[in-house]
């Protein structure tokens, strides 16, 4: 059976010391989170447009809207802004690195099965704290929303986990698309996505045909989970997280399966 990664790896890989296994993702992990933490570029807009929106709606103009809306508004711009690094993060550099034989590269290192998808994993997540982080600065601050740690915590867990879906579904756009399209490609699903399923305007203020084709996309059942974790939505949430999972799951398999298909 055709693999991911070439036997030959796969043997030395089998051959290493646990303790080497170990810190030969903890290095992937730690490469990869710093070159996009360096890069201007991808971080930047991650920060700057969920904050300048959740600043001028949820913060200025929030305030004549009660306290309510800007806790509402910080878990919808928390989803809005998670969704970037999982779908870019992924996407955009998947796609360029195909395109340029850096992924060939990688696969002939005697490197673990899975700690180049890792290593760009946890910086996705990485990238979630760091939104999630800065809204929660700002709501508390500026905003003067009332957040017990547990809601702020529990938004930051749902920002850090909730990228992961994400992740998969920009990584299978990515084994699909030529590095130099992607980044067109995914902003025609990212923009849509956020404002059909209500992270820019709340649903009912929508046609009653896109609200009910609402649930079709992930960022609804993540802002329900959002909302849940700052206090504003009491319904059981159990059936948007097994959505979320599925969906990752599923969009992880499509895209390995054309990795080890087309590479």
């Amino acid at each position: 059976m055709e693999t991911f990664f070439p036997v030959t790896e796969l043997a030395t890989t089998n051959a290493m010391p646990r303790s080497r296994v170990i810190g030969a993702y903890l290095e992937e992990a730690r490469s990869e989170c710093l070159r996009y933490m360096r890069a201007p570029a991808f971080m930047l807009p991650i920060m700057l447009f969920p904050g300048m929106f959740y600043l001028f709606f949820g913060v200025l103009m929030g305030k004549s809207e009660g306290a309510d809306a800007a806790r509402y508004l910080l878990a919808s711009y928390g989803v809005f802004g998670v969704m970037s690094p999982g779908l870019f993060g992924f996407g955009v550099s998947l796609a360029l690195e195909r395109d340029g034989g850096l992924l060939t590269f990688k696969r002939a290192l005697p490197m673990p099965p899975g700690a180049y998808l890792l290593g760009k994993m946890l910086m996705a997540m990485a990238a979630a704290a760091v939104v999630i982080l800065l809204l929660l600065t700002m709501a508390v601050l500026l905003g003067h929303v009332a957040l017990s740690p547990l809601h702020a915590g529990a938004l930051l867990l749902t920002g850090m986990l909730g990228v992961l879906p994400f992740c998969a579904l920009g990584m299978f756009v990515g084994t699909l698309i030529k590095g130099q399209g992607a980044p067109g490609v995914l902003q025609l699903i990212y923009l849509p996505m956020s404002i059909l399923s209500g992270l820019w305007f709340p649903l009912p203020m929508l046609p009653k045909f896109l609200q009910q084709i609402a649930p079709i996309w992930p960022s609804y059942h993540l802002d329900m989970v959002a909302m849940a974790a700052v206090g504003l939505n009491k319904e059981a949430i159990l059936m948007h997280v097994l959505v979320l999972l599925g969906i990752a799951v599923g969009f992880l398999l499509l895209a390995a399966r054309r990795l080890r298909r087309n590479g």
